[in-house]
């Protein structure tokens, strides 16, 4: 599994749905910067790096490729927000909904990988 070593957060005010932004360190070696803590009316979640493509869309740039994955890191950049802020934040994960890989980083070969299939 992911181990995360830091979370690093930086609250956010004055912004509808952006919370804060989040960097997280793993195995005390390698810092994945500008994740986002977002809220929205189904409570908060974690949104990857992302850059504004040429037509104005925006594409993640560093993502998991697998939702046990996905589901680790968002929860534990929700903790540090939570001790960050003293807000609860109440993810998907809380609630027990099953994360689903977002098909639109299935496309993964791209960069010469490819995405593992999930056992149902």
């Amino acid at each position: 599994m992911l181990n995360i070593t830091d979370v690093r957060i930086s609250k956010v005010e004055g912004d509808e749905k952006l919370r804060a932004f989040a960097s997280l360190v793993i195995d005390e070696c390698f810092l994945v910067g500008d994740l986002r803590v977002l809220e929205n009316e189904e409570g908060y979640y974690v949104a990857m790096p992302s850059k504004r493509k040429r037509d104005g869309s925006f594409k993640d740039i560093a993502y998991s490729l697998n939702t046990a994955a996905k589901d680790h890191i968002e929860e534990k950049v929700l903790m540090a927000f939570e001790a960050a802020t003293g807000r609860k934040a109440i993810s998907r994960i809380e609630q027990g909904e099953a994360g689903q890989v977002r098909p639109d980083l299935l496309s993964v070969e791209e960069f010469g990988f490819s995405p593992k299939s999930t056992p149902n």
